[in-house]
């Protein structure tokens, strides 16, 4: 089994999540792609060098069963786990009559729980090569935005997050939040006029993944130059 260091990524299929799968392999990092569809994790795996460098693993990151499954995929791949990146979720249109209860659920589910399911599943493999968690936040966890339940989701985020710095320092295991700004993602469906890239957020992630390992980045908020809010 090779040394170099293993990361997976759920909500890797397109945006965040694969922009930071082509830059941490860039970096001499495997990957495992997690994901709900099957198809663009095996065209970006391909593209990263095939099974010796990255691997597809269809998962919803909010079935505790497909994320301990993701886990042990990943392992058995490649025989190690040295950072995790919680990165899938998706938001819902503002205001509180809209949207149907369903996709509220779902979004919770995704972009709360998803995250904690992660980091439980993970805990093991990342305690023994002292490894990292990473975990998209946004912007939106810190500042309100009137009439929306995303908002309050990544709020949700940000909290846990310090929490499970403070339980995995015991353990040698860094965790980082990265809270960006708008993004020019697939995630909006009126792409923003001032956004960071997804290679922007990528980048943020790397930053963090590279410290030495008595450095922990914690928290990392990131915008636009021009973004206001």
């Amino acid at each position: 089994m090779s040394d170099r260091p293993v990361l997976l990524i759920t909500g890797a299929s397109s945006g965040i999540g694969a922009a930071t799968a082509r830059a941490v392999h860039g970096a001499g990092f495997r990957v495992a792609l997690a994901a709900r569809r099957l198809e663009p994790l095996q065209l970006l795996a391909t593209e990263l060098g095939g099974e010796s460098h990255a691997t597809a693993v269809v998962c919803d990151a909010a079935d505790w069963d497909q994320v301990q499954a993701a886990v042990a995929t990943t392992v058995a791949a490649y025989g190690r786990l040295d950072a995790v990146f919680a990165n899938a979720g998706f938001g819902a249109v503002r205001g509180l009559l809209n949207e149907t209860p369903e996709h509220w659920r779902d979004m919770v589910l995704t972009n709360l729980l998803g995250p904690a399911l992660l980091m439980r599943a993970s805990i093991p493999e990342l305690e023994k090569t002292r490894g990292h968690v990473i975990v998209t936040a946004s912007i939106a966890g810190h500042t309100p935005i009137v009439g929306s339940l995303y908002s309050a989701t990544k709020h949700g985020v940000v909290a846990p997050v310090e929490t499970a710095r403070k339980a995995l320092v015991p353990r040698g295991i860094r965790v980082t939040a990265i809270s960006p700004g708008n993004v020019d993602t697939p995630f909006f469906d009126n792409q923003p006029q001032i956004a960071l890239t997804s290679d922007d957020v990528a980048r943020a992630a790397l930053f963090a993944l590279q410290q030495p390992e008595h450095v922990a980045i914690n928290e990392i908020v990131m915008r636009h130059r021009d973004q206001e809010v």
